[in-house]
């Protein structure tokens, strides 16, 4: 009787452990799923919102190169009557911008006809504190013939121009996207094209101080792991970390930058599963992306798992320790 009461105790113990066990794991399933679904919700809206508020930093910083630039355009049109004048206007702002690599006046052939075809004063900067003025217009530099030109003279209105490389061998060869605008003189005739230019080198470390401050800010978690990249209208990159290009090519994603929405695509990058939060920038056709790699999206998730099995071995364990403990009053 006695020894079929201590088999009865332990199948008694082997009982509540399996019963315990099976609530754990079904308490702890469903906490995950749960868990899963309501990161991936934060998750979606923190990512959101770090991908507006990095539109929202580059729309502003373009909005005021704008400005900034169209100060100088006005100056260039006061003086539009002296070649050697629009020279000093285009200097007037140049040391206040260092974003801004360089302004140009590109004037129609034969302006000032002691000038000739290609009258280009360019002025740029050598360094943040210094700058130089260059005649760039040439026949190897027929800049009547650029797109930017060309739309200028047709539209009459000021864009930002599609990207471009341009080359001379110097220290300005370099991709480049340019702020235009027309400038017309008294008589109201085109006299020249104006032009700010803003270097993809410049754009890639105002991403890089964005990435900053979003880390820094309570919006995304402090070990997040992601970075922000700039992409045409068309999916190709713009502007991107090192080693971080980035091309969207989904055609409902190219629509969807064409039209300027916003949207998430999950898709391969350099062979990695990630999410991709993109969204339109004000006053230029380009949108900016946050990459991230869903293998450090999961880490949250995966730190939530193993603390809840951390809890269900430690209360099994407790509920072994018990069970022996009863059993051995039991006994006594």
């Amino acid at each position: 009787m006695k020894q079929d009461s201590k088999t009865l105790s332990k199948k008694v113990i082997l009982y509540v452990i399996l019963t315990v066990m099976a609530v754990f794991l079904v308490t702890g399933t469903v906490a995950l799923w749960t868990c899963n679904r309501v990161f991936k919700a934060e998750n979606h809206v923190r990512y959101v919102g770090a991908m507006s508020l990095a539109a929202e930093k580059l729309a502003k910083t373009v909005s005021g190169m704008e400005m900034n630039a169209k100060n100088v355009f006005d100056e260039v049109e006061k003086h539009i009557d002296s070649p050697e004048e629009v020279i000093t206007a285009l200097e007037c702002k140049t040391s206040l911008n260092p974003e801004i690599r360089g302004y140009f006046a590109a004037f129609e052939p034969n302006y000032y006809p002691e000038k000739g075809q290609w009258y280009e004063p360019y002025v740029h900067h050598i360094d943040s504190n210094e700058f130089e003025v260059r005649m760039v217009g040439s026949a190897r530099h027929n800049y009547h013939k650029s797109n930017w030109y060309v739309r200028a003279k047709k539209s009459n209105e000021s864009f930002w121009s599609d990207p471009y490389y341009y080359y001379d061998g110097t220290s300005i060869s370099g991709h480049y996207s340019t702020f235009v605008k027309p400038v017309f003189d008294a008589k109201g005739r085109l006299a020249c094209v104006c032009g700010a230019d803003m270097t993809f080198e410049w754009l890639s470390k105002e991403l890089q101080r964005i990435d900053r401050v979003i880390k820094e800010s309570d919006m995304i978690y402090a070990d997040a792991d992601f970075y922000t990249v700039v992409v045409n209208s068309d999916g190709s990159c713009i502007a991107h970390p090192e080693g971080k290009v980035v091309s969207l090519t989904d055609e409902s994603v190219r629509r969807n930058l064409e039209q300027e929405k916003s949207g998430v695509v999950d898709m391969e990058i350099n062979g990695v599963p990630s999410t991709v939060f993109y969204g339109p920038i004000d006053h230029v056709d380009w949108s900016v992306a946050v990459v991230v790699e869903n293998q450090h999206a999961q880490d949250p998730l995966i730190k939530a798992g193993a603390i809840l099995l951390l809890v269900s071995v430690i209360g099994l364990i407790i509920v072994w320790f018990v069970c022996r403990r009863l059993r051995y009053a039991e006994t006594v």
